[in-house]
């Protein structure tokens, strides 16, 4: 059996590949990608169906953060010309929420930088969380406020939050080149907190920022250890005025083996794209579909998404529904799981190899990840800086948000 029959034979099963299966995906030929797609498509299929999940961004506070994580705009010492301004007001979030939820919106993700929120913090967005709440009890709420401390993750549950985002980024052997300001076990603590306190675990990463194949594979295999309900993959926006400013090294089809890639270790969790997928996926953004079941409905954090009408085109034309607010995003056995606020050592985090908390496998043979990085090496790191678009519209501003 090969490859792609060995990776949707387990995938269909719940199983998860090995970590040589893994990287062999990523090695996968350009002539090999449309099956690469159709397969990890048939595992989509099987537990998600034809349905995309729309989320909403609503950035609370931008900017002026004092973390210098490369990657990002809104970092220590940026020189990215984002937006900036302090928290909005509970009816202005609650605003920019109902514009996302009437477009299509089944979760509205409340976001602030900085490196952790106070108690204070926690009351504002409490407030905020109630406003959008009394406009529509329904909507799923997902709150990222960066690391938390002690009994945060369970107030905000208490207050009504439904799942808590902190990604895991990249690889731990390689998160000191991209942030110095904290761990990557300060991120893990954070996850196991929020799920610890019945919060669903949203946790991902963030490719092409020069990671080789061995980080891509190790972060994935992390974040189903961590037992994360939703992995947004996001691809790097190299912002100008940042330290990854000049890393343009992703191609459409490197993000769509990356894609697939995720999918087949999380073959029954939901799969977002998220940031950058109009800047690398390009014209093939329809093919990601067949991959993940969940994006971004309209615009990010600081950066501008393509419109909200063509984001819902898009998904009608390829032949996929928008999920309703009343279907279940997970399959049944992980919604129970992810209800029971689930930890390490569950359904939710095995690796298929025997589960349990550490380390799933060993690390298998380089010889992929090699091919794809000598590959990767020789093609043409080509700048689409010009296509970089910062948010002029939305939250903090007077006007109207892309949904």
């Amino acid at each position: 059996m090969d490859l792609l029959d060995t990776l949707t034979d387990k995938g269909l099963r719940g199983e998860v590949p090995t970590r040589e299966e893994a990287l062999a995906v990523l090695a996968t030929t350009d002539d090999e990608l449309l099956d690469v797609v159709a397969a990890a498509g048939k595992v989509r299929r099987r537990w998600f169906g034809r349905r995309v999940k729309l989320n909403y961004l609503v950035n609370l506070k931008s900017g002026l953060c004092p973390e210098d994580c490369s990657y990002c705009s809104q970092r220590l010492g940026s020189k990215a010309e984002i937006l900036k301004y302090t928290w909005l007001k509970p009816d202005q979030a609650a605003e920019a929420a109902k514009a996302g939820v009437a477009g299509g919106a089944k979760r509205v993700c409340l976001v602030a930088s900085g490196r952790g929120p106070t108690d204070r913090d926690i009351d504002r967005v409490t407030d905020t969380m109630a406003a959008i709440r009394e406009a529509d009890p329904a909507v799923e709420l997902c709150v990222c406020l960066g690391l938390l401390s002690d009994n945060q993750a369970e107030r905000l549950k208490a207050a009504g939050a439904d799942a808590y985002n902190h990604n895991l980024n990249t690889s731990e052997a390689t998160y000191g080149d991209i942030t110095t300001t904290h761990t990557y076990a300060d991120r893990v603590d954070t996850v196991q907190k929020a799920h610890g306190a019945g919060l669903s675990a949203c946790s991902g990463l963030i490719a092409g920022m020069g990671e080789s194949d061995e980080d891509l594979v190790d972060v994935v295999f992390a974040l189903r250890e961590l037992g994360s309900d939703s992995v947004p993959v996001n691809f790097l926006i190299p912002f100008e005025g940042t330290p990854l400013a000049q890393e343009w090294h992703l191609s459409p089809q490197r993000c769509l083996r990356i894609l697939a890639m995720v999918r087949f270790v999380n073959p029954d969790t939901e799969v977002r794209i998220a940031g950058g997928r109009e800047l690398h996926l390009r014209t093939l953004q329809p093919l990601g579909l067949h991959i993940a079941n969940s994006i971004f409905l309209g615009d990010y954090l600081t950066s501008e998404g393509q419109a909200g009408h063509a984001d819902l085109d898009m998904i009608r034309d390829a032949g996929f529904e928008v999920e309703g607010a009343g279907e279940a995003t997970l399959p049944r056995h992980r919604s129970d799981v992810a209800a029971a606020g689930s930890s390490c050592g569950t359904a939710a985090s095995a690796c298929g190899s025997g589960g349990g908390c550490g380390p799933c496998g060993g690390h298998s043979s380089e010889a992929p990840a090699e091919a794809a990085a000598e590959a990767l090496s020789e093609a043409p790191s080509e700048s689409h800086s010009d296509q970089v678009k910062v948010r002029r519209r939305g939250a903090g501003t007077e006007l109207a948000p892309n949904a």
